[in-house]
């Protein structure tokens, strides 16, 4: 049986910016795999040459969600893809975090806004102030916080969205998100390490589009009751096996308990860099897939 060949797949802005990915590469190819960088989108790939795609940094896919997710679907019919495209295709729509709901994860309470509804400073209503954002994003694109007294401003956010055909979701402001946004990195399961950073809304009622996706970042021990809580989430999600990787982001509500912000299984940045074991957890845990024949 010769080499593993594995795909880590990327995008043009993830090759120039994943700084795990030439570490990935190399751990892989210490351990006698051929790894290799391949763009989702290019040109004469033979996916079945791989026994194994796995989905690393496709940052630009947000952009093209219907192509991706069509990619998805023929990858993993010419070998095995990971995540799966079912999860891929559930993950890509924050209305997962309804999902997670109503199956007892404690989530961010979020109101629904739908192309072709009305949206008034109603729906927009939270003490605390609200942060509106698309249920189709990443790196808080087109997301901004605003405070209470400047409903209607959140309100043009909201209808900005809806008019361009795109559904909207109004979550309460978190103020103990200053105490740091955690996120929880899992292998095949079972959980690796964890980071906490800086909030990415710093400055109410602006969307930056450009701003640094994670700032501050340092290595987090999470509490148990916040495992426990990442743990229930992975629970929900609809796979029959544990996923090769996923990345939990919490934080802290009002009463001090975390709540899910968003489950990451499609192109997470797993941090891989602030714990000196995750590199080699996650490649022996690519190792392994790349292995199983079924």
């Amino acid at each position: 049986m010769g080499a593993d060949r594995i795909a880590l797949v990327t995008s043009d802005v993830g090759a120039e910016h994943d700084e795990d990915l030439p570490l990935l590469i190399e751990a892989l190819r210490a351990d006698g795999c051929v790894a290799e960088a391949v763009p989702w989108d290019a040109d004469s790939v033979r996916w079945d040459r791989f026994d194994l795609a796995v989905i690393r940094s496709t940052w630009d896919y947000v952009d093209r969600l219907g192509e991706f997710l069509a990619w998805a679907d023929a990858t993993a019919h010419a070998t095995r893809l990971r995540n799966p495209a079912p999860v891929v295709r559930w993950n890509s729509d924050k209305h997962y975090l309804r999902h997670l709901a109503e199956r007892g994860v404690p989530v961010v309470p979020t109101r629904w806004l739908e192309p072709g509804r009305p949206c008034s400073e109603a729906d927009v209503d939270a003490a605390g102030g609200v942060v509106v954002k698309p249920v189709v994003s990443l790196g808080a694109r087109d997301t901004a916080r605003y405070e209470p007294d400047c409903a209607a401003d959140a309100v043009d956010h909201a209808r900005m969205l809806l008019d361009q055909g795109r559904a909207a979701m109004v979550q309460p402001y978190l103020r103990r998100v200053a105490e740091g946004e955690r996120a929880l990195a899992f292998f095949s399961g079972t959980f690796s390490h964890a980071i906490r950073k800086q909030p990415l809304l710093s400055e109410p009622g602006v969307i930056d589009n450009d701003r640094a996706p994670h700032p501050g970042v340092t290595r987090y021990k999470p509490t148990e009751t916040e495992i426990r809580t990442a743990l229930r989430a992975l629970a929900a999600i609809p796979a029959p096996d544990p996923l090769l990787y996923a990345r939990v982001d919490l934080a802290l509500n009002e009463a001090g308990d975390p709540v899910v912000m968003e489950l990451e299984l499609i192109e997470p940045n797993l941090f891989l860099r602030y714990d000196p074991q995750a590199l080699e957890r996650f490649a022996e845990a690519v190792r392994t897939e790349s292995r199983r024949r079924s």
